[in-house]
């Protein structure tokens, strides 16, 4: 079991590593992207208008934040009719950046939007810039952080079941970091902490939802 806990923790770390390269530069965007909107006839000049502004508003909402929003909450921030009508602006925003070629593009990830850099950037970047901050964890926080991304929710005895050793330190530092949280107690004797993983966890790793974590057959491949 210790072998496929170390195969997740490399599963981890390199989806990691891809997505940092994605966000290194999130702050270097220019502030106006969008291109001028093709000359409308004069029947239908009020609507395109109205949707370029409404594209604006939303661009700009996306510049601005460091963190994912929801279409919800981009539709109230942006003052869109609702949660649809922000999905259908992205997806028109998201065509416009892949038809120009733009440096940057709107990435789906921990449920909601983002505006980051493309990676094949990164590397520009970083020399303009620095290095982005990255996440280092020791393998032992890596296994740990695999089994419970797995097995979650989940109770510290059975992490320290399936890795053979004792896990509270690691578990608290996890928790310091916001990769992990308490996300309530089991029903079993003296109720025990369950753990599972947070929103920062996502952005970490660049998941849209957990759904998306590697597949047990990719974890077995690596370990044989």
């Amino acid at each position: 079991m210790r072998r496929d806990d170390k195969s997740l923790g490399q599963l981890l770390r390199s989806t990691a590593l891809r997505y940092q390269q994605r966000r290194g530069g999130n702050r270097y965007v220019p502030s106006r992207l969008v291109s001028d909107l093709p000359e409308p006839s004069p029947k239908s000049a009020h609507r395109v208008d109205d949707s370029a502004s409404k594209i604006d508003q939303l661009e700009a909402v996306l510049f601005l934040t460091r963190e994912p929003l929801s279409t919800r909450k981009l539709a109230k921030l942006a003052k869109l009719a609702d949660g649809t009508e922000a999905r259908t602006l992205l997806k028109k925003l998201t065509g416009r950046y892949e038809q120009r070629g733009r440096a940057i593009q709107v990435v789906e990830v921990a449920g909601g939007f983002q505006l980051l850099t493309r990676p094949q950037l990164a590397p520009w970047i970083c020399r303009l810039h620095g290095e982005a901050q990255e996440v280092r964890l020791s393998a032992p926080a890596l296994e740990t952080l695999s089994v419970v991304a797995y097995r979650q929710p989940v109770v510290r005895a059975e992490i320290e079941a399936i890795r053979g050793v004792q896990c509270g330190e690691i578990l608290r530092v996890l928790m310091e970091r916001d990769l992990l949280r308490i996300v309530g107690r089991a029903d079993e004797l003296g109720r025990p902490y369950l753990y599972g993983t947070t929103k920062s966890f996502l952005q970490v790793f660049g998941l849209r939802r957990l759904d998306q974590l590697p597949l047990i057959d990719q974890i077995h491949g690596i370990a044989s």
